[in-house]
């Protein structure tokens, strides 16, 4: 297997649809996955794999339906689907159970960019800002980057009264 990539993911890739279990070290098929890092583990290296729908299927088994990590990947793989609104109503799920979670808040602001949101997306940049204690940390720069992609300055407009 390879090294998985992709947002500090360091969990290797299996061949022929098998995924990484944590625990035993090793390719196991997705059914075999049991516990909640592993599932967490696997589903994120299938997510970053592109392989949205099989990380969808594996994340969803979780024995933690509260874990935010997971309800952020879900989100992820459902917007990376196309399925934007699914993939906020995730989000928005996982900012509630873990409000300083910043990565969720990158992903969130992406998805918010996606639907033409500019304003909403700035209100996560500066969200990640107060986690981080200022900018130098990678969900801002990432989410500041995608903003400035999509047209938007670094500071969120002025409102002129």
């Amino acid at each position: 297997f390879a090294a998985g990539g992709g947002s500090g993911n360091d969990t290797p890739t299996c061949a022929n649809g098998k995924v990484y279990d944590k625990t035993t070290k090793k390719c196991v098929s997705k059914s075999s996955l049991n516990d909640q890092e592993s599932i967490f583990e696997a589903g994120r290296a299938l997510a970053y794999a592109g392989e949205f729908d099989a990380a969808i299927e594996l994340l969803s088994r979780a024995p933690d339906k509260r874990d935010e990590r997971v309800l952020n990947m879900l989100g992820y793989s459902h917007r990376k689907l196309g399925m934007i609104d699914e993939g906020i109503a995730y989000y928005k799920h996982s900012i509630a159970i873990a409000p300083q979670y910043a990565l969720v808040r990158e992903y969130y602001g992406e998805a918010l960019l996606q639907k033409g949101d500019l304003a909403g997306a700035h209100n996560q940049l500066q969200a990640i800002r107060s986690i981080c204690e200022g900018e130098n940390c990678e969900s801002y720069q990432m989410l500041l980057a995608a903003i400035e992609s999509h047209g938007g300055s670094k500071a969120p407009p002025r409102r002129v009264w």
